[in-house]
């Protein structure tokens, strides 16, 4: 094992410019700890908003962005007992993960399915846990239901249609342009709408022989979060998963009386974290899910680990369809 690694360094909070490429000191295993050689690191958003300073968790640089990675275990501490060296793993942390090396503490570390490549394992656990989250744990989606996902074409919107899918709902997705929505249908949705248009909510009751959807996946707020509302079915589910738009919505509180739906906020990593009989089970079902290969991430763009500020534009500019990754050579 190397006495020091490579590893994308963010120096300032200015930016995907600030971010350089650095020899960092491996330092030696605390108790239940596990060293990671990365094979791949995925990309999302709050990497990007760290690098400014404006995400919820805001480190001081210099740190290594990344919060979601893949690799082989290279080392453990003696009373790791769960993974050996040469073990195929997945995990995730607040950051570290654009390096070649990454240590973490055990419970934060899966086996890696043979389903899954490194670089999709990389990009699998954070969006699967929250559309699992979202679509079992919060609005109990049945077989034979409607959905409409919102800002389908990103990772955890393209996560939510192959979940719902699997689930043997009918997925109306939305996708800004041709490219996305032919990538929105692929991943298993049954119709990819524009979100810009006018009629939206009048395509998706069409859709629905004038019902409405059961449930509405929300991870873009903004107007058309109020445009969504009006699609929804009487007594329908609207699950508020993040505003990606920058624009918080102020919901109609009459509207939602008026038509008996209910407004459900979700946070998977706070849900297990206060539940753990919640957690336990998600987990379990996860790790099926995983191995099933349900969920399989559709990554539009791959870079080395010294395209890492590249990578960070490209996710700025919009132009992911469903993941990113970093693929770190051998």
């Amino acid at each position: 094992m190397s006495s020091t690694y490579r590893a994308a360094v963010c120096t300032a909070l200015t930016g995907p410019d600030s971010i350089r490429i650095e020899e960092v000191e491996a330092k030696p295993l605390q108790a239940g700890e596990v060293r990671i050689a990365v094979k791949a690191a995925g990309l999302n958003f709050p990497d990007l908003l760290m690098t400014y300073g404006k995400y919820q968790f805001r480190p001081d640089p210099p740190f290594i962005p990344g919060l979601e990675v893949a690799g082989e275990v290279i080392d453990v501490a003696p009373d790791v007992t769960t993974f050996s060296t040469g073990d195929r793993v997945m995990g995730g942390s607040k950051g570290n993960s654009f390096a070649e090396q990454i240590v973490l503490p055990s419970n934060a570390v899966r086996p890696l399915p043979a389903a899954l490549s490194f670089a999709e394992g990389a990009c699998w656990h954070g969006a699967a846990i929250t559309a699992w989250h979202a679509l079992n744990d919060k609005a109990v989606l049945l077989e034979g239901e409607s959905i409409l996902i919102l800002g389908a074409s990103g990772g955890v919107g393209m996560a939510a249609v192959k979940l719902a899918k699997h689930k043997g709902a009918m997925v109306i997705a939305t996708g800004s342009s041709d490219e996305k929505r032919k990538a929105i249908e692929q991943a298993g949705a049954d119709h990819s709408l524009d979100p810009v248009n006018p009629d939206l909510a009048a395509e998706v009751k069409a859709l629905t022989g004038g019902k409405g959807v059961d449930v509405v996946f929300d991870p873009v707020g903004g107007q058309l979060a109020i445009t969504a509302t009006r699609s929804i079915s009487w007594g329908g589910r609207y699950l508020i998963v993040g505003f990606a738009s920058g624009d918080i919505p102020s919901f109609p509180a009459n509207h939602a009386l008026i038509k008996g739906y209910s407004l459900i906020g979700l946070r998977a990593g706070e849900s297990a974290r206060r539940d753990p009989k919640l957690a336990a089970n998600s987990k379990k079902m996860l790790r099926d899910l995983a191995e099933q290969g349900v969920m399989c991430p559709h990554i539009s763009h791959s870079f080395a680990l010294n395209d890492a500020t590249d990578a960070l534009k490209v996710l700025e500019q919009r132009a992911v369809i469903g993941r990113a990754v970093i693929d770190i050579a051998p």
